[in-house]
């Protein structure tokens, strides 16, 4: 990863000068090959369910946060190109930022609170509005397998703002990439997308409860394995 980074930034600073869309391809495919030696080298595999469930339209893309594995993953495997969300220190990141902060991505200042969210929905609405998904993951950071973090209202807000639909996602990505391990184990991901949720009649309160059961009711689909204890509660 650190050799394949140091050499694609250096050609996507080469790429810079053309259209968004070709320059997004090319970013791209550091996912690509990153995700193939995933495979190759650790025998990580993986498999969607409900890839026919994705939009025609703009949308705000919620999903699942387990590892580093979705991150790379689903920006070049989804029908539209993806716009995330991140602290803006990740620019700083040598070559990996530099990459990242040629794309239109929004990255964002968590210090500022309220004017960080107008700041989201300023450029997410130019951003779906240009054909791009804007991605979020509402547990905020990379959760271990089995447990469930706190889902922020932040995407849901968003999409009531844009009256954008919302894509849910869920995957088990965690089992075969945890969370800060060098280590990573063979299996299979399994990525399962859900059916767009309108934010119509929708608080984004109300709306994000709606995306945070589904989600957590297919990882019980996905990994039935780790929820054998009923350790975690769906709200009603």
């Amino acid at each position: 990863m650190v050799l394949a980074t140091v050499v694609w930034a250096c050609v996507c600073f080469l790429a810079a000068p053309l259209p968004y869309n070709k320059r997004f391809w090319v970013t791209s495919r550091w996912n690509v090959f990153i995700i193939w030696c995933a495979k190759v080298i650790c025998g990580i595999r993986y498999q969607f369910k409900g890839y026919e469930n994705l939009p025609d339209a703009p949308a705000v893309v919620l999903s699942k946060h387990q590892s580093a594995w979705e991150t790379i993953f689903l920006l070049p495997n989804l029908t539209r190109p993806l716009v995330f969300v991140f602290k803006k220190e990740i620019l700083y990141i040598p070559f990996f930022g530099w990459a990242m902060a040629l794309l239109r991505m929004i990255p964002i200042d968590r210090k500022e609170g309220k004017n960080a969210f107008a700041h989201v929905v300023r450029h997410g609405k130019r951003r779906l509005a240009d054909g791009q998904w804007i991605i979020m993951f509402p547990e905020g950071t990379r959760i271990p397998v089995g447990k469930k973090g706190k889902y922020k209202s932040g995407g849901a807000r968003l999409a009531v703002e844009t009256q954008a639909v919302v894509v849910p996602i869920a995957h088990n990505s965690g089992e075969c990439w945890p969370k800060n391990s060098f280590i990573k184990r063979p299996g299979l991901v399994t990525v399962s997308i859900g059916k767009p949720i309108s934010p119509q009649h929708h608080t984004p309160e109300s709306l994000m409860q709606e995306v945070e059961n589904w989600i957590e009711s297919e990882m019980r689909v996905i990994s039935p394995h780790v929820y054998t204890d009923g350790s975690t509660k769906l709200a009603p």
